[in-house]
């Protein structure tokens, strides 16, 4: 940074909060496109490219502003914008229900590989849960929960990869079951592979710069407001970092690619879990997981509430309910809305 963002006014910093915000809209929206050819390219179906490729690449704000914050000792900054992350993209999803007009979204999106994701995602949120109210072992100043989520999160790429090639058991399908969305007619200016990752790659850097730009200024704005940490992450930094997934979501529906946009958005979210392995990585004072307080537990067990949700929605397949949505879609807005006015006030 050129300048110190916490002697700048309020008005400048949140003119560049709200800059930053739209850079990474704008990365994500590209980077939806760019994931539906990769997906393509490498086979590898859209379930799995959402969770490689846009959920890990539009997840990049948030972890590095994660990262970041804890390494300068915001830990309710790093851990509410962790946390937050995940129950705002997981709503984001229900939007993009109401936004998809034929139907359920979750009916619509039925396969192995997204109930998968979502199980390994509950299976992941546990682990901090555990780090919390377990021992507080410590390797080299690390927690070996945040070790541990690293291998289970890589296992749990495998296993989805070993689901997507032989399923051992497949959705009814049905006329709103939509298979992954395939290109009808060639592009116009077909670019190589290369020149796809090299895009691919910059936007994702893009974002990242912009997240960290993020983070320095949801402290500025701590200092300057006296809101507390824990509710500038959980809501304000989560919400304008997760941009990309909502962005990117909207426009794979859009598009017909209604498994890119649950993948991109549990993927991120078994990503962003990540976060907190990461952080503790950069935090040097102890196990982050330590300094969880009632507003974090409280985040976290609305995550898993909503994931469980989500879960129960995708086994269900309502095909249209309240507003043309399913009732999972409808309970999810009104878990987070009722978490937002409990934590808020």
């Amino acid at each position: 940074m050129p300048f110190d963002l916490a002697q700048q006014s309020l008005g400048l910093i949140v003119v560049i909060f709200a800059i930053c915000t739209l850079i990474i809209g704008f990365a994500g929206t590209r980077l939806a496109g760019i994931a539906i050819k990769l997906a393509e390219r490498t086979g590898m179906g859209q379930i799995i490219s959402g969770a490689l490729f846009v959920g890990i690449s539009t997840s990049l704000p948030g972890s590095v502003l994660s990262v970041t914050t804890a390494w300068q000792g915001h830990t309710d900054l790093a851990i509410g914008n962790a946390l937050g992350g995940i129950a705002a993209q997981t709503t984001f999803l229900a939007i993009a229900d109401l936004v998809y007009r034929k139907g359920n979204l979750e009916h619509a999106a039925a396969s192995a590989t997204g109930l998968a994701q979502t199980t390994l995602l509950v299976s992941m949120l546990s682990v901090p849960i555990l780090a919390y109210a377990g021992p507080e072992w410590m390797i080299f100043h690390i927690h070996p929960a945040s070790i541990l989520l690293f291998i289970i999160y890589g296992f749990g790429l495998r296993l989805l990869s070993e689901i997507r090639d032989e399923p051992m058991w497949h959705p009814k399908k049905t006329d709103l079951t939509e298979e992954d969305a395939k290109q009808h007619r060639p592009d116009a200016h077909p670019q190589s592979s290369a020149r796809l990752w090299g895009e691919f790659l910059a936007f994702a850097l893009l974002t990242a710069i912009a997240g960290h730009v993020i983070g320095q200024a949801g402290l500025a704005i701590v200092d300057k407001t006296g809101i507390s940490q824990t509710a500038v992450g959980t809501f304000l930094t989560a919400i304008s970092t997760s941009f990309p997934e909502f962005v990117s979501a909207i426009a794979a529906v859009r598009l017909g690619a209604v498994n890119l946009a649950v993948g991109n958005i549990v993927g991120g979210n078994a990503f962003d879990v990540l976060f907190l392995a990461a952080s503790d990585f950069a935090y040097r004072d102890g196990s982050i997981y330590a300094a969880f307080n009632d507003q974090h537990l409280f985040t976290i067990a609305l995550v898993i509430l909503m994931s469980g949700v989500l879960l129960l929605g995708m086994l269900n397949r309502e095909r249209r309910g309240i507003g043309n949505i399913g009732w999972e879609s409808v309970a999810m807005l009104t878990l987070y809305g009722g978490s937002a006015f409990y934590l808020a006030g």
